[in-house]
């Protein structure tokens, strides 16, 4: 009788970001078994209690496993223990869907902290070849962000999966950056938007992220196959994928039945599980995995002792002794606050603060002594917020004894509220933070240091004013989410989080820098066994770090001075405190720090306190009163008729309508992108398009006036030559081979002219160009080229500046992430091909030039280089459109994109005449006369500019005027690049010039810089060896020098702005904040722009350095002796 065979079945797990999976297969690779929980970070422990249950659940199965194939970013600790055979996690789904979807052309797989878009190609011989992307160590566009944001509209899971995806009420949410986007919808939730339409519309964001990125341009041909816990379990994702997949099918002509598009995108069973089974499959099918499984023994030990030893990443915990934590203790921790007992009416003063995570209300009295402060955690709509922080002040005076003369408002819901309950004042959260800190501390102040739920504000103050400041209300990096999310993942109360990590006796050493990469940290240290004491220490010491090193910029703090305050929610959070006070202590051993005495309500106070003096100040109160407030009642309406038709965006609003008993309605509107969302109707919008032109016209903004000038027809020609007109050339002449002398001579020759016929072909040419990256500083050049060769000016035609929608429809194609600005360019050649704009034009040739040197001013520098990344851009753009088809082909469009060399005159004329001699049938001579005329052109322009530049510097000096400098590069004056930040500051009364603007007239240029000159420090004006010496970049040298000269006029300020990821730019920020530093010139720098319009945060910035403008102001008309020069503090600093 024989031996009945034993069945053996192959285990496969996948340890993901933030789940654990596993199936058990028999040799067909049918699932048996399965499981799929969330670890929330104990990979191990979930594994071995998922694996210990199958074991009792399922014995049969479990007691046959023979071999065990293990995947995932989790998988390699783990793996040694049950003597699994590691597989890559790619190569895992690959083989599950080629195992059971052999049709399938590509997938999409979104996991927790990563995705992943694998596409299956087919040769012409057959051959079966797989490309696939997968995101970096940032989790934009994955469940992580879906997670959070979920958390932040304060939905259930039950209620998300419930969700249909409807595209009429979808607002703006940026999935570039998971931070970002938490930001948005932060915003909309403040502003009332319900949370449905929240999430599709994060479902929108998520999907163009992720179709404009990972796809690299590749087309998803159909049939697509969703993966991944977030595609498997929220149906309106899934219907987000088919929509917008279809939508690319439709644009790019790709055939497939329309009815049966859920058979084409689909979601299979067991989708989660594709990389567990796909392990099997792999590993199954090699020869070299032997070890069988032996049982859970190893993995048991591995859980029970945590499994970590000393290693370099040890670093010294938060307390080293008792004594220690008892000392920080009894300085620092901040006492309970107790409300006096009033025994009469007392007048006193509202403050409310409609935070990001939470709202906080304050009352002080006519001194501006604190009488209550109440505090409540956002619902996600800040009128329901603040009716219930009103509720809790009412609760708190049975005997009627708070008469509340005056309200303040201040944070996101500000508008809102002042709107709707008349506010006295409606101030700017750095201002309120700044008034409270002085308030408590007095005016000898060096750094205030706020740092909430949300965003951080670092102030820097001189003689009671503030110099300069720092925000960061985007990224979460080094802020109290930061520790919220670490006690969540943990199941540990914030409450207790200070405790938990004050019992740490070592800490994993964190790099300072984006949460999310700090979260990957975390992730690799509980791979190696940090409990998670350890772990909140860790986290804990980070955050200073992160707030000085990354958000600041300002690694020396002694420079500003040594009385700092700290306030702002997070600072009740002793381990966090405690963290950044050794920091502080570290860096400057000498140095005063106090702790706010409120730290969370410091903004409500100050908005009391701005209430208080603005109603003495003015001897009466608009705030309708505490009873009418408590009676607000609000209506909130998002649909199409609330939606803006006055631009091409078509923004989706929300109108909030508030009323109190004995006032009319009051309409807030939120979600508009530009001005012209404010109004309702044609007539308002005609009011306020009067309005702007008169504010232009009194007020110039000539970046924006600069941005629209380059582009026009603005040059008269000269007497163009003909076949009589003598010209003057050098002929040489090499004698013996090279050997001998070279012979010159001059001589004379009729000017070469081309023929009728040619010039009659030019004329009806149409040539489009993109109004791009380097296009900005040449356009005139260009232009004027074209025109001097007989092109009709009406017949060249530049692309519009960049906006959201043209970037979105052009992203599609995209092959590389690299900065916005030359991203946005391929939106540009598309929307001159494809956009409803252009759909009547015809263009024969398309002149993207690859400009690898520009023009410059200034001398002593090592060169004047294009940024590498800019100047290949061209042939980038040319590769996303020829990749899968040939556009340009298809379009009949001659694609030029030939190098020019705009440092090297000569040889760029030998350039374009070689790139246009048979496209334009021209002649030499008309190719230099063309090139003579450009250039007479663009120093024509820059004259004039100039010239407009001198006239505002030289009147706001007569005037004691303050004039904003950009320094940026030359296509940051497209106002889709520098997101109209210019129009606020316009907007506020403040004249704007570029740095093309500045008068490069040397006389006039002695004025500031002879002093240099005469000590040796520079050899002339245009000199900036003695700042940078390595000035290779032509733009980023040029806002280098733009910087000195602002620092030695009194009358300029600065916007520095540049772009995420300007990798030319990098090396000059420490140089300009230290030149502008040194001169105390105001400053506000923007170095995070991106695709993503952060309104909020712009808005912000904006009005804070306006209130430090005006305080400037004030010291200009009324000057200050001083004993420093700037070269001295330049060198100093």
């Amino acid at each position: 009788m024989t031996k009945p065979l034993i069945a053996k079945y192959a285990l496969g797990i996948d340890i993901g970001s933030t789940t654990v999976k596993y199936v058990v297969c028999d040799e067909h690779f049918n699932i048996l078994q399965k499981a799929y929980t969330p670890h929330d970070t104990k990979q191990a422990p979930t594994l071995l209690r998922l694996l210990q249950e199958l074991s009792l659940t399922h014995p049969d199965i479990y007691n046959n496993i023979d071999k065990v194939y293990i995947t995932g970013s989790g998988a390699t600790r783990i793996a040694p223990t049950i003597n699994a055979r590691f597989v890559q996690e790619v190569n895992a789904v690959v083989l599950a869907v080629e195992h059971l979807h052999p049709d399938v052309r590509a997938v999409i797989e979104l996991g927790g902290q990563d995705a992943k878009i694998m596409h299956f190609k087919v040769s012409e011989d057959g051959k079966r070849s797989v490309l696939s992307s997968m995101n970096d160590k940032c989790a934009s566009g994955t469940g992580a962000t879906i997670e959070k944001c979920t958390m932040k509209v304060g939905m259930e899971s039950d209620e998300v999966q419930k969700l249909t995806f409807e595209t009429d009420k979808l607002h703006h949410v940026a999935a570039k950056c998971g931070v970002f986007a938490e930001t948005d919808i932060v915003n909309l939730v403040k502003t009332s938007v319900p949370s449905h339409e929240i999430m599709n519309s994060l479902a929108d964001a998520i999907v163009m992220q992720n179709l404009t990125v990972l796809t690299r341009g590749n087309t998803l041909m159909p049939k697509v196959l969703l993966l991944g816990g977030p595609n498997t379990y929220l149906p309106f994702l899934q219907e987000c994928w088919r929509m917008r997949i279809s939508e690319l099918w439709d644009e790019r002509g790709v055939q497939y039945d329309k009815e049966k598009i859920h058979e084409l995108i689909i979601v299979p069973d067991n989708a989660q599980y594709y990389a567990a089974l796909g392990a099997v499959i792999f590993g199954e099918g090699e020869a070299n995995h032997d070890k069988p499984f032996t049982g859970l023994i190893q993995l048991k030990t591995l859980v029970d002792t945590g499994g970590v030893t000393q290693n370099e990443n040890d670093d010294t915990p938060l307390v080293s002794s008792t004594e220690e934590l008892q000392a920080f203790q009894e300085q620092y921790t901040i006492k309970a606050f107790t409300p006096p007992v009033l025994t009469e009416k007392t007048t006193c003063f509202l403050g409310i603060d409609g935070g990001s995570t939470s709202s906080k209300a304050v009352l002080c009295d006519a001194q501006g002594k604190l009488l209550l402060k109440v505090y409540q955690l956002s619902k996600g709509n800040p009128i329901v917020d603040t009716l219930e922080l009103l509720q809790k002040i009412q609760a708190q005076d049975p005997n009627h004894f708070y008469d509340i003369r005056g309200l303040g408002v201040t944070g996101y819901a500000a508008d809102v509220l002042g709107g709707a309950l008349n506010a006295d004042a409606n101030i700017i959260e750095t201002i309120a933070h700044m008034k409270s800190a002085q308030k408590a501390f007095g005016e000898d102040i060096n750094v205030i240091c706020d740092i909430g739920g949300q965003d951080i504000k670092v102030l820097f103050m001189e003689n009671g004013m503030m110099k300069n400041f720092r925000l960061s209300n985007q990224c979460s990096a080094g802020n109290g989410t930061l520790l919220q999310s670490m006690a969540k993942q943990f199941g540990v109360p914030i409450e207790n989080y200070a405790d938990t990590a004050f019992s740490a006796k070592k800490a994993p050493l964190f790099n300072y820098g984006c949460a999310v990469f700090l979260d990957t940290d975390r992730v690799n240290f509980q791979k190696e066994g940090y409990s998670k004491e350890e772990l909140f220490a860790g986290i804990a010491k980070v955050l200073p770090k992160n707030v000085w090193q990354y958000v600041v910029q300002a690694p020396n703090l002694a420079a500003f001075g040594d009385h700092f305050v700290l306030q702002g929610g997070t600072q009740y959070n002793q381990a966090a405190l405690k963290a950044q006070i050794d920091y502080i202590k570290d860096k400057v051993p000498h140095a005063r720090i106090d702790v706010h005495p409120h730290p969370g309500e410091a903004g409500a106070y100050g908005a009391a306190l701005e209430a208080k003096d603005m109603v003495m100040q003015r001897g009466y109160a608009t705030f309708v009163g505490m009873e009418e407030a408590l009676q607000m009642t609000y209506t909130s309406k998002t649909d199409e008729s609330t939606r803006c038709h006055f631009c091409s965006i078509n923004c989706s609003r929300t109108f909030i309508d508030t009323q109190t008993p004995s006032s009319q309605s009051v309409r807030y509107i939120a979600g508009f992108s530009c001005e012209e969302g404010t109004v309702e109707s044609h007539e308002a919008l005609k009011l306020l398009k009067e309005s702007r032109k008169n504010l232009q016209q009194n007020t110039p903004n000539l970046v924006k006036k600069e941005s629209m000038s380059l582009f026009a027809p603005t040059y008269d020609l000269e007497t163009k030559p003909t076949a009589s007109t003598q010209i003057k050339e050098q002929q040489v002449k090499v004698t013996l081979g090279g050997w001998g002398p070279t012979l010159r001579k001059e001589i004379s020759r009729n000017f070469l002219e081309s023929s009728p016929e040619s010039k009659n072909y030019r004329k009806n040419l149409q040539i489009a160009i993109p109004k791009v990256l380097n296009i900005y500083s040449l356009a005139p050049f260009l232009r004027t080229y074209l025109e001097a060769l007989d092109l009709s000016p009406m017949h060249i035609q530049f692309s519009g500046f960049s906006n959201e929608d043209m970037f979105l429809e052009g992203a599609k194609y995209g092959s590389v992430d690299s900065c916005y600005p030359a991203k946005v360019a391929q939106s540009h050649v598309y929307a001159l091909m494809y956009s409803k704009k252009f759909a009547k034009k015809y263009f024969d040739h398309l002149w993207f030039p690859a400009v690898t040197h520009l023009p410059g001013y200034l001398k002593h520098t090592m060169g004047q280089t294009s940024c590498p990344i800019i100047s290949g851009t061209p042939k980038v753009v040319y590769s996303a459109f020829t990749k899968e088809k040939n556009l340009f082909e298809e379009k009949g469009i001659d694609y030029v994109e030939d190098a020019l060399n705009f440092d090297n005159r000569d040889l760029l004329k030998k350039q374009l005449f070689h790139t246009w001699k048979d496209k334009l049938r021209i002649t030499e001579d008309e190719n230099n006369w063309a090139v003579e005329q450009a250039w007479k052109a663009l120093e024509q322009n820059d004259a004039n500019i100039m010239q407009e530049g001198r006239s505002i510097l030289d009147e706001a000096v007569k005037k004691d005027e303050i004039v904003i400098l950009l320094l940026g590069r030359p296509y940051h004056s497209d106002p889709g690049l520098n997101h109209e930040v210019l129009d606020e500051f316009q907007s506020l009364g403040f004249k704007t010039l570029s740095m093309r603007a500045i008068p490069k007239d040397e006389t006039y240029l002695m004025q500031y810089f002879k002093n240099d000159i005469d000590f040796g420090y520079v050899e002339s004006p245009y000199d900036i060896r003695d700042v940078w010496a390595e000035n290779f970049s032509t733009n980023s040298a040029q806002k280098v020098w733009a910087a000195k000269f602002a620092a030695r006029h009194p009358n300029v300020a600065v916007l520095d702005l540049s772009s995420f990821k300007c990798g030319h730019d990098a090396p000059t920020y420490a140089i300009i904040d230290k030149i502008l530093g040194a001169s105390r010139t105001p400053h506000l720098t923007l170095h995070d722009i991106d695709a993503n319009k952060p309104g909020g945060s712009i808005k912000i910035r904006v009005k804070t350095f306006a209130y430090t403008l005006e305080q400037y102001q004030k010291r200009l008309s009324h000057p200050q002796p001083t004993t420093y020069t700037i070269k001295q503090e330049e060198m100093k600093v």
